[in-house]
């Protein structure tokens, strides 16, 4: 797979930039470097390798829920620059 300065044009504008040819050329020659670098594990044999979402065989790293003390409103409240009745007040941004 290859690309070409086409869709360097298309992305191009899709993301809003205005390339130099010089930029265009450039970009090209590195895209098609990574894609080329990429098609190197078409090589390889995996017919053999489990598909796996993770490299290590990690389950759940998420820790245990626990009840903890948490801060009175008072404590939130003491540097909001405005509060009204344990809320804090913002600008309005809609009219």
């Amino acid at each position: 797979m290859s690309i070409r300065l086409e869709n360097v044009e298309h992305v191009a504008r899709l993301a809003r930039l205005e390339l130099t040819s010089e930029e265009k050329e450039r970009f090209l020659g590195q895209l098609n470097a990574i894609l080329n670098y990429a098609d190197k594990l078409n090589e390889l044999n995996t017919d053999d390798v489990a598909p796996t979402t993770h490299v290590l065989p990690i389950h759940n790293v998420l820790r245990d829920d626990e009840v903890r003390k948490s801060l009175t409103i008072e404590q939130v409240m003491k540097n909001a620059p405005e509060e009204e009745e344990g809320h804090f007040l913002v600008p309005a941004v809609l009219e």
